[in-house]
């Protein structure tokens, strides 16, 4: 049972919402103005806050800024129609806002979120979110920001009622992650199974994640009950199909399936977790992706950066933990690299993440054996490429010199995608587009893919 706060001075809308939390065994308490609510939170400590942004005596944003200390969770109803102040509060802090006349299954839905983002809360603070396993050994590196992402690894591992949801381009590591969630769980010590949601047709798909009762060789579990007592992971959970969502939500919210085929239900006590490279919200807007299925999934996202985005000590610490990892099966290989070999790997973009970066050591690690560190001529191809001005004598160059030559090198580096290249170089993409027909750079067969491709969207 949890304590909600209802903080409204309309007397309509705290027995709507108070009825729907009562009939779900919460204890409710009720404020009708912004000093009786900020008296309650200090002295009842509410997990989830329902704050409404029209109060009699003051602005509801100031309730908000200040109870932060004492981290409620807060869901801020706003007019319908009128989204600009719960935009607001999120970025001052709340959880979500939500509509006065919201339907009663999306206002469950969110509180539900809005508990499990409070019990998360509660754990980080009486667990002191100690690492029982280094951000290092998840590739993350040690700057604030990867040590705040590897504590919110921990928390949600130590959290067996929250799905966790992975987010980043191909290539950052969100398996390694899902396996580390895993590890430091108490499910550690069971199955972990995973599952492409690109790779198979629907009704592959299905059998596989639901099982069947009508195989060749009779009734034929699916993933979710063997990795019962362990860990199911659903990568690409973008591109699941629309006709598997709705089985999808029904399994997280009931931890039951039904065979095809099949009449009975199974229970299965499965801990999820997603990945997915898209965001989800957008897929949303565009309805592709179902609205509850998407709140179910994303209580607390983990944001994972990609290579290009982390600070460069964090990018030398992933260099140095792959190499201490690759050289243990490779007898002579150096555990080193030289200064301009660093240098050189800075200074590209990684396109392919941990994944590119990975590979490169790997094949430099077999050049360099016998050697005392991997140095320039190790690297491969491009990433010499990319860097080789760093260690070049000075040449006298104009600014559309060095422009053209940095736009180029972007498009390689993006298998010639406009519109990636685009959002890295930080200008649109009709002003790349510009460019590349200004510095002749479309018609060259240098700019196409190492696979061949052309210039492409």
């Amino acid at each position: 049972m949890a304590r909600i706060l209802i903080v409204t001075g309309d007397s309509d809308l705290t027995s709507a919402f108070g009825r729907s939390f009562e009939r779900a065994g919460h204890d409710v308490l009720r404020a009708g103005t912004g000093e009786e609510a900020i008296a309650i939170i200090e002295a009842e400590h509410p997990a989830v806050v329902l704050l409404d942004v029209e109060l009699p005596d003051m602005d509801a944003l100031d309730v908000l800024e200040r109870t932060r200390a004492r981290h409620p969770v807060v869901i801020v109803v706003t007019g319908d129609g009128d989204d600009a102040p719960g935009v607001k509060a999120m970025q001052l802090g709340a959880e979500s806002f939500v509509a006065t006349s919201v339907e009663p299954a999306h206002l469950d839905t969110v509180v539900d979120r809005a508990l499990e983002k409070a019990q998360l809360r509660e754990l980080a603070r009486a667990s002191g979110a100690r690492l029982a396993r280094t951000s290092t050994d998840m590739f993350l590196g040690s700057s604030a920001p990867m040590r705040e992402l590897a504590q919110q690894i921990e928390l949600i591992a130590h959290s067996e009622r929250t799905v966790a949801l992975l987010v980043g381009e191909a290539g950052v590591g969100k398996r390694r992650v899902a396996r580390t969630i895993h590890a430091l769980s108490a499910r550690g010590g069971h199955a972990f199974v995973e599952v492409d949601c690109t790779t198979r047709p629907v009704e592959s798909l299905d059998l596989e994640l639901f099982g069947t009762e009508r195989s060749a060789d009779g009734p034929r579990p699916g993933l979710f009950e063997a990795a019962d007592a362990g860990t199911l992971l659903l990568s690409e959970v973008a591109e699941l199909p629309a006709t598997l969502q709705p089985k999808l939500l029904t399994a997280l919210e009931s931890r039951r399936v039904r065979r095809a085929g099949g009449t009975r239900e199974v229970a299965v006590d499965v801990r999820v977790i997603a990945a997915t490279a898209r965001d989800l919200a957008n897929e949303v807007t565009e309805e592709r992706f179902r609205e509850d299925l998407y709140y179910r999934l994303g209580v607390m996202p983990l944001y994972l950066p990609p290579l290009r985005a982390r600070s460069p000590e964090d990018l030398r610490e992933t260099v140095r933990s792959l190499v201490a990892e690759l050289r243990r099966g490779m007898p002579g290989a150096p555990s080193e690299l030289s200064a301009d070999a660093l240098e050189l790997i800075g200074a590209y973009p990684w396109p392919g993440n941990v994944r590119e970066l990975r590979n490169v050591l790997e094949r430099a690690l077999l050049l360099a054996r016998g050697g005392e560190a991997i140095l320039p001529q190790h690297l491969a191809a491009e990433v010499r490429g990319a860097g080789e001005e760093l260690l070049a004598p000075h040449v006298s160059r104009t600014l559309s010199e060095v422009e053209r030559t940095h736009i180029d090198r972007t498009l390689r580096a993006h298998g010639a995608n406009r519109t990636r290249a685009a959002r890295e170089l930080g200008i649109s993409r009709a002003t790349l587009i510009k460019k590349i027909r200004e510095y002749e750079l479309g018609e060259r067969p240098g700019v196409a893919s190492r696979a061949g491709r052309t210039m492409h969207d």
